[in-house]
């Protein structure tokens, strides 16, 4: 049993470090080696040729499984720690990603009711400059003021510009800001705005709530700044299911100059996105004569009546009085071209197919592995092939090797059967050993031996073919005092 130690050792290492093998091998041959130089020396120990085969297979397989699992411990532990690694970075980022999108919905805020406050402190401005019986020094000192909230709103664009996000959460609602405030704001700062507002807003999502919202705050923000002075008329409908948001103006008394019109023209763009995520539909653009709009005539739409809708009368806002009939003439028949209108129909719900159904994509082949992805596949592939394949091939070459030994003996062993009828009983052994072959046979039955002192009895085979009717069949020769006592042929 001695062969089964380095066997042990060396498949353990084997299994421990796949990709030395040559060691290995070594070990392998030595002892095989060994075994062939042990039998070529002593030929009764080729009786265990078995034995060794089964115990150096056992030997090997075994530390070899052995040192293959203690790798796979400590890689295993190894990709623990690098996960935990891992992991913990991706914590970090995760981190990084929700304070990044505060950082975006704060910017978001910051445009929607700073970018709207300012708009309306420079049109307050404005309008007390243009105000009758100002002294020269104090209409410069409101005119200062409307170009510095100017400039204010333009930097504030160019701050919200770096800090915006394409794709993030909702902006949370400013409380108190709904529409009905938005316009009371607007008229309190003189932009001549009028509210019609028809229907009740039952079920109406938060989303919905915060896209018309949106819609009418950037509209009056943008009729201020590039129509200041012009007439503008916010139409909310709410019908079963869905809210329409219209926000007209018509154009401005005098034409407004570039340096007096800040902005970065993202706010109707960001209108689209708002309302395209909600479910709804979003135009803008000119809209010709803004007493003769898509919606019927001005002063008695199908809302009704402009200047009594559902608000009473007294629901206009602003300086100018009798919204119809202000300053600026007849908004029925006030002047042609000019005039803007945003108009976005947003539903109550989201549509499920736009919540829960991402867009379709075509069936894309599945990636590439990685290359240490698959290094990995090829090694571990490689071990699984080594860990079965060897021990087979090592069975077959040594069963193989046995077999050929086997026959080479027995073509040594095979005693004529011409010789065994010449032989006679009381021939002197010197004579009968000039007919027999070289070497015993391996299969020697021992039943019915003779036994006494003296008595040496050697066994010859009847046949080397291993497919012959007599393969194990043998003949028994027995000598005593140096003379041939007793033949026998030894068939079943």
């Amino acid at each position: 049993m001695w062969w089964a130690l380095p066997a042990s050792v060396a498949a353990f290492f084997a299994g421990r470090e796949p990709g030395r093998t040559g060691p290995t091998v070594l070990v392998l041959v030595a002892v095989l080696a060994g075994g062939v130089v042990a039998v070529a020396l002593v030929p009764s120990w080729l009786l265990m040729a078995g034995r060794f085969v089964a115990v150096v297979a056992v030997a090997a397989m075994l530390p070899w499984f052995a040192g293959r699992f203690w790798r796979q411990y400590q890689e295993l532990v190894r990709a623990g720690w690098e996960r935990a690694g891992r992991l913990e970075r991706e914590q970090r980022l995760v981190a990084e990603q929700a304070r990044s999108r505060e950082r975006a919905r704060i910017a978001q805020d910051m445009h929607d009711v700073l970018g709207h406050d300012l708009s309306l402190i420079a049109l307050s401005a404005g309008a007390l400059k243009l105000a009758p019986g100002l002294d020269e020094a104090h209409r410069a000192a409101a005119g200062e003021i409307r170009a510095r909230a100017a400039a204010s709103v333009e930097r504030l664009g160019e701050v919200i510009g770096l800090l915006r996000e394409e794709a993030g959460e909702e902006a949370p609602q400013p409380s108190g800001t709904g529409i009905a405030r938005l316009v009371e704001e607007a008229a309190a700062a003189g932009l001549p705005v009028v509210l019609r507002a028809e229907g009740e807003a039952d079920g109406i999502s938060p989303a919905a709530a915060r896209a018309a919202h949106r819609v009418v705050q950037e509209a009056l923000t943008n009729a201020a700044k590039h129509a200041p002075g012009a007439r503008v008329d916010v139409r909310v409908t709410h019908a079963a299911g869905e809210t329409t948001v219209r926000v007209e103006n018509g154009p401005p008394p005098a034409p407004a100059r570039a340096e007096d019109v800040p902005g970065t023209g993202r706010g109707l763009i960001g209108l689209d996105e708002r309302v395209r995520l909600a479910g709804g539909e979003f135009t803008y653009g000119p809209h010709g004569d803004f007493a003769h709009g898509p919606h019927g005539d001005f002063t008695h739409g199908p809302y009704g009546d402009f200047a009594h809708g559902p608000y009473g009368s007294g629901f206009e806002y602003g300086p100018h009085g009798d919204f119809a009939h202000g300053p600026h003439g007849d908004s029925a028949h006030g002047p042609h071209g000019g005039g803007f209108a945003v108009t976005a129909r947003i539903p109550h719900t989201p549509p499920a197919a736009l919540v829960h159904r991402a867009p379709a994509t075509p069936r894309a082949a599945p990636p590439a592995l990685p290359p240490e992805h698959r290094h990995a596949r090829s090694r571990a592939r490689r071990a699984l092939a080594v860990a079965v394949v060897l021990p087979l091939v090592a069975w077959a070459l040594l069963s193989a090797a046995l077999m050929a030994w086997d026959v080479r003996s027995a073509r040594l062993s095979v005693l004529d059967p011409g010789d065994y009828a010449r032989l006679r009983v009381g021939q002197d052994r010197e004579s009968v050993g000039r007919l027999l072959p070289d070497r015993e046979t391996r299969q020697r039955p021992v039943a019915g031996e003779p036994r006494g002192e003296g008595i040496t009895c050697r066994y010859y085979a009847m046949t080397a073919d291993r497919f012959d009717d007599r393969s194990g069949d043998a003949y028994r020769l027995c000598f005593r005092d140096g003379r041939l006592m007793s033949k026998e042929a030894l068939t079943p």
